[in-house]
């Protein structure tokens, strides 16, 4: 009898995992895709392509650093530094050569442009010139590279120029390379007014402005070979929790440090000399295969100013107004959101349906006066955010206020540490979770006094408390009032806090305790089903499959017989190419795909779950993460068939992996594609 490790082994022996890293960029091919596609507004197309180099900028800050560690270690003998750059390059080259080619003619065709300065006219480089004089040069210093002058520390991402000087400077010397820091609190897109523009919407890049005035900050001098560059830098945060008494503290101090980390990238302009580039190489301490030469602007992101200014609805997408959530339709009329749950659990479907039926029920609980206590959980709730005034109202109004923040949600730290500030100022008892661990979880729960008992409201979801994302991705909400639910609810607030042994939940599956194990459990269930005749079905949707423990169990189930379709929108590492029972696909859509929904059918039992958790070790093992079990009926079937059906028979936004984990967008059987699963359901819901 094989041990488990053996039968590991042989499985992946058949199957070999792709590589997380090489399968995030393959999903970025997805996400630019839609920058090409003729169906889709000129300006959405612009959003998606400077989505692209968001993810992008967000990949090499997480995952680039330990690549080029091994590198400069000598320890990648396998080469994955240089496959990893290299996928990256492809992406980028396609990236730019759809900007240039494909939707800068398509903008001018209507009569958007982006004008270079050899393109304007002697009046619009009047207007450019007395701009730059006025806005932009008094905030540039520039810095002739000498002993005393050492190349300067250069912020994350932020746009510098590097100029080659010829001649001598004002003491006689020949420094032959200066830098000019370009400061972010400048707009790095401008419209020319109509005065000089004329019928057309014309913009320049501020990059644009600050190139043709180069020798403006350099009187006296000649100026040769220059280069815009952007330096990319390791953004994630090294904070001992195990060291540190304060981990608040340590975070914002952290925060500063994290602009300068170790640079990963250089990006410059595709006529960037080689001795610049060189230059900048050595100067950052990176290999030939990190640096990126572009063909127009290094940060593309920037390019949703252009959008904003452009200000043409009709080549946006047509707005969408969620609708309220239907089960919550009496709240409209004056009704108690507290009444309603007791006669039943009540789901929302992002953003088809509105975020404004959460914000309602926790409004209620502020101002009910039968409301004692209210507890949350917060990872991302953004900078400008209602929930955050809900809870600082509550506090002042007598309730008990408890916030659970998780100081460590990357990118968000800092938003996150200044809610705990104003939470804790008002009063309210503010932690932070446990200690090694993120905490993942969304949760939301009110106590309120009825009669002489207490009882629980709770809410769970698939997504943050972050009204802004709410419009724009896909997420599950639950409320209920299920007695055996919220009292894990409030067991979970309780060892957040405290830290006590957690005692044994009765509708709740927990990690890092009891999710993996039973995730792994139910796999293994239908494949017992599977190998005995009884028929095994699993369909699971989720952000990313990286857990190598969860893919081996699906790879047994499928070789057990076990019918199983994944849908995962970005990193998977199962190999479905090679199995007989295993599908994957992604769906890429005008809005971020977000929910995890997980369906198991072993023989006559049936159970759908769902969760805060992709299926990745971090968020099995090294993160709190909460899963439920749908018991409704009715709910679950509505669930089924939004979340899982209409996403399985999605034949115009859907991907289907194939061999080496690269994917293929789905051939419509017949001919003509239908409507994607988002429009259906956004038509459905415009309908309620």
């Amino acid at each position: 009898m094989p041990t488990a490790a053996a039968d590991t082994a042989a499985i992946l022996a058949r199957y070999p995992l792709h590589d997380r890293d090489l399968s995030i960029l393959d999903f970025n091919h997805r996400v630019l895709h839609w920058a090409e596609r003729p169906d889709v507004p000129l300006l959405e197309r612009l959003r998606y392509l400077c989505i692209v180099s968001s993810n992008l900028d967000e990949f090499f800050e997480v995952r680039a650093e330990p690549h080029l560690t091994a590198w400069r270690d000598g320890a990648d003998a396998s080469g994955g530094m240089r496959q990893l750059m290299a996928a990256a390059h492809q992406l980028v080259d396609r990236q730019y050569a759809i900007y240039n080619e494909v939707l800068l003619p398509a903008m001018a065709a209507r009569r958007i442009r982006i004008v270079s300065h050899l393109d304007r006219s002697e009046a619009q480089r009047k207007w450019v010139r007395d701009h730059f004089l006025r806005e932009v040069k008094p905030l540039l210093v520039p810095v002739a590279l000498d002993p005393a002058h050492p190349f300067p520390l250069v912020a994350n991402k932020s746009l510098n120029f590097i100029v080659q000087l010829k001649g001598k400077d004002a003491f006689g010397r020949s420094n032959e390379i200066a830098i000019v820091k370009v400061p972010r609190v400048l707009p790095r897109v401008l419209r020319l007014p109509e005065r000089v523009a004329g019928q057309e919407a014309l913009f320049v890049m501020l990059s644009s402005v600050v190139r043709a005035h180069l020798p403006d900050l350099f009187p006296g001098r000649e100026v040769g070979d220059f280069s815009h560059f952007r330096v990319t830098r390791d953004s994630d945060m090294s904070v001992d929790e195990a060291e540190v008494k304060n981990l608040r503290t340590a975070l914002r101090q952290e925060l500063h440090q994290r602009h300068y980390g170790e640079a990963v990238r250089v990006e410059v302009s595709s006529a960037c000399s080689e001795e610049l580039a060189s230059f900048l190489l050595r100067q950052f301490k990176l290999p030939p295969e990190a640096l990126f030469k572009v063909q127009g602007p290094v940060n593309l992101v920037r390019l949703q100013q252009l959008i904003q200014l452009a200000d043409e609805q009709a080549l946006l997408f047509a707005p969408y107004r969620a609708s309220y959530p239907v089960q919550l339709a009496p709240l409209a009329r004056g009704d108690s959101v507290f009444e309603r749950l007791r006669r039943g659990d009540v789901l929302i479907h992002q953003p088809f349906e509105s975020f404004d039926g959460v914000i309602d029920f926790l409004r209620e609980a502020v101002h009910d006066p039968l409301v004692l206590a209210i507890k949350q959980t917060i990872y991302r709730t953004g900078n400008d955010s209602r929930m955050m005034d809900l809870l600082i109202d509550a506090q002042q109004r007598g309730k008990e206020v408890t916030a659970v923040v998780e100081l460590k949600a990357r990118f968000d730290e800092e938003a996150n540490i200044n809610w705990a500030e104003h939470l804790e100022r008002a009063g309210a008892q503010v932690v932070y979770g446990v200690v090694g661990l993120k905490t993942h979880a969304k949760m939301l729960l009110v106590t309120r006094r009825e009669g002489r008992q207490l009882r629980r409201y709770g809410h769970l979801s698939t997504g943050n408390y972050n009204p802004r994302t709410a419009a724009l991705y896909t997420d599950l909400s639950m409320l209920t009032a299920d007695a055996r639910l919220t009292s894990d609810m409030d067991q979970l607030f309780v060892h957040l806090a405290s830290h006590s042994r957690l005692p044994r939940m009765q509708r709740m599956l927990l990690a890092p305790f009891t999710l993996h194990k039973q995730m792994l459990a139910k796999i293994e269930a239908v494949a017992q089903a599977a190998r005995k005749g009884q028929g095994g079905r699993i369909v699971a949707k989720m952000n990313a499959l990286t857990d190598e423990a969860l893919i081996v169990a699906l790879l047994r189930a499928g070789d057990a017989g076990a019918k199983i379709d994944l849908i995962v929108r970005g990193a998977c590492m199962l190999p479905a190419a090679l199995t007989h029972n295993i599908r994957v696909r992604s769906i890429i859509g005008r809005f971020l795909e977000h929910s995890r929904v997980f369906y198991f059918r072993a023989g006559a039992d049936e159970q759908l779950w769902l969760s805060s958790a992709d299926w990745m070790n971090r968020n099995m093992l090294r993160r709190v993460e909460t899963a439920w079990q749908v018991t409704d009926y009715a709910m679950r079937q509505r669930i089924v068939d939004e979340c899982l059906l209409a996403y399985l028979h999605d034949e115009r936004d859907a991907w289907l992996m194939g061999v080496g984990g690269h994917y293929h967008s789905v051939v419509p059987a017949g001919g003509q594609p239908g409507p994607g699963a988002q429009d259906a359901l956004m038509a459905r819901y415009r309908a309620n």
